[in-house]
C-alpha cells in the first residue's frame, strides 16, 4: 500500500522541479522511485526534512538545494500518521514535524502519501507530537498539562529522551477522546512559550495518494 502511494506521487514529478522531501515509511518509497527516475534521466533537486531522507536521496544521486537559499519549493511530498475527509492531519510520528511544516508551507503544493489505516473520520487516536524546547522543559510540560493535555516525553530507545534534527524534544499527547475542534487545540498549545509547534497540519495538504490494500491508488483532489 505504502508502496502503490509512493510510486503513484513520483510519476507527478516534472524536469527542472525543486521538490520538497517529507520523513517516514510511505515517503521512502517515494524518494527510491525518484531516485530510479533521475537514473531514467529526470533533472530535479530536492530539499529535504530530515536528515535520514536527505542521505537515502543523495546516497541514490539526487542532488540537492541549499535549504537557507531558497524561498518557494514546486511540490513537497510527505506522509500523514493520520487524515480525516478534510484533509486535516496528524503528522509528526518520524519526529520531523516542525521541518515539515516549514516545507510544506514553502511549497506551492503538498502532496499526501497515505496507507488506506491512516484514513480516519476524526483525528485523535494517534498521538499528537509537539516539538519543545529542551530549555525548562518539565515548566513547559507543567503548562501543557495545565491546559487539559496529557502525554509523555518522546524516548530514544534506552538512550534518554529523543531529540529532532533541529536539537528539541517531541512531546506526544495522548487525547482521551477524538478531536471535535483540532484548530481551537492547536491555537491553544500554540501559546504556550516553549512549544515551537503542533503535530497538526489542517489546511496544508493538496492532492492526496491512498495506497490500498488491492495494490490500487484512491486519488483526493
Amino acid at each position: 500500500m505504502k508502496k502503490a502511494a509512493g510510486y503513484a506521487a513520483a510519476e507527478l514529478i516534472e524536469n527542472e522541479m525543486l521538490v520538497g522531501l517529507g520523513t517516514g515509511s510511505t515517503v521512502f518509497h517515494f524518494i527510491n522511485r525518484l531516485i530510479e527516475r533521475t537514473k531514467e534521466g529526470l533533472s530535479i533537486q530536492a530539499v529535504s526534512s530530515s536528515l535520514n531522507s536527505e542521505n537515502q536521496a543523495k546516497k541514490g544521486g539526487i542532488p540537492f538545494a541549499d535549504i537557507n537559499t531558497i524561498t518557494s519549493i514546486d511540490i513537497t511530498v510527505d506522509g500523514a500518521d493520520e487524515i480525516d475527509g478534510e484533509k486535516r492531519m496528524i503528522k509528526g510520528g518520524g519526529g520531523a514535524l516542525l521541518r515539515e511544516k516549514i516545507l510544506a508551507n514553502t511549497s506551492r503544493e503538498m502532496i499526501v502519501i497515505v496507507d488506506e489505516s491512516k484514513v480516519v473520520e476524526k483525528l485523535g487516536k494517534h498521538p499528537l507530537p509537539l516539538e519543545i524546547l529542551p530549555f525548562a522543559r518539565e515548566a513547559i510540560i507543567d503548562k501543557i498539562k495545565k491546559f487539559g493535555f496529557h502525554g509523555t516525553l518522546r524516548e530514544h530507545h534506552k538512550d534518554g529522551p529523543y531529540v529532532t534534527d533541529n536539537g528539541n524534544m517531541i512531546y506526544d499527547i495522548h487525547f482521551e477522546s477524538l478531536r471535535d475542534d483540532p484548530e481551537k487545540d492547536h491555537e491553544k498549545l500554540l501559546r504556550i512559550p516553549g512549544v515551537l509547534e503542533t503535530g497538526f497540519f489542517l489546511s496544508h495538504a493538496g492532492r492526496v495518494f491512498i495506497g490500498k490494500g488491492d495494490g490500487t491508488v484512491d486519488h483526493w483532489s
